[in-house]
């Protein structure tokens, strides 16, 4: 027998004015899936249980079920049924001698990057006493078929990285599938939680749109729902902060074991321009 995993991954915000390229993704066993979707369906209420909730449609009128989603999705995330990692790059942080080829393919190696060391998963069966397979569900690849093809037979590949051979850690080719989040109510929630972040890292919520004085009342609709969704995390950890990596408790393990991290990605050939950062008043 072999111990199965699902990761459901899903990005957000190429370009921000801060923050960019956001990543999130939410790790189960499989055998929990069925139960985890019921949870969160339910969550919806039965007037939209049928609706796909995205960051985006966020108003006055919804907000109420979209923090009742969250209670739930991070619910489970305390009782340990989901792991959540978020990904993101600061714009500080600026790639020098790119060359076409990569600036091509950013997605796909930021998405590889995230999948290889956001979850830790090398730490995931240390003692080795079973198969572990993981299954990949990415929302709407916005590339190629033959770049996605690329991309999976270097994912697979990890398969026979030493550390993860080691341990007996599998991805295959075939295991890793572009879907739809209107048919996955956990792509929904990760969605909700990358808006969360791009929204206030990027500082949108302070957004006047031209010719007013004040903000609009979906923005400020999805502050509070961002603010809840803050005081969820501090619930799991006081003093969480949104925009840098989380730390290590214990060692380094700590990435598979916590249920919920941020990691602030910087390339190791970036130089930092601290023009493109928040300026100080």
């Amino acid at each position: 027998m072999a111990r199965e995993y699902i990761i459901y991954c899903d990005e957000s915000d190429d370009k921000g004015e801060f923050y960019s390229n956001f990543y999130g993704g939410a790790l189960l066993l499989a055998n929990d899936r069925e139960a985890i979707e019921n949870v969160l369906t339910e969550a919806k209420g039965p007037l939209a249980r049928d609706s796909e909730f995205k960051w985006t449609y966020i108003g006055p009128h919804n907000e109420q079920l979209y923090i009742a989603f969250m209670e739930a999705f991070f619910g489970l995330i305390a009782d340990s049924y989901l792991k959540v990692r978020i990904m993101f790059t600061q714009n500080i942080n600026q790639t020098k001698g790119l060359v076409e080829y990569s600036v091509d393919s950013e997605f796909f190696i930021l998405y590889y990057h995230f999948l290889k060391l956001a979850f830790g998963l090398r730490y995931c069966n240390l003692d080795r006493a079973e198969d572990v397979n993981v299954t990949v569900y990415l929302d709407d690849v916005p590339d190629s078929d033959e770049k996605f093809e690329n991309f999976k037979d270097y994912l697979s590949s990890l398969s026979a990285f030493p550390v993860f051979h080691r341990n007996r850690i599998v991805i295959r080719k075939e295991s890793i599938s572009d879907v739809n989040s209107e048919d996955h109510v956990i792509l929904q929630a990760i969605d909700v939680v990358l808006g969360a972040m791009q929204f206030r890292l990027n500082e949108k919520h302070k957004a006047v749109p031209e010719g007013k004085k004040r903000r609009c009342k979906r923005t400020r609709a999805k502050e509070r729902v961002y603010k809840h969704i803050n005081k969820l995390l501090r619930r799991l950890r006081p003093g969480f902060n949104v925009g840098g990596s989380t730390g290590h408790d214990t060692g380094e393990e700590d990435r598979w074991l916590h249920p919920y991290r941020h990691w602030c990605f910087v390339p190791t050939d970036s130089v930092r321009d601290l023009a493109r950062g928040k300026k100080k008043k």
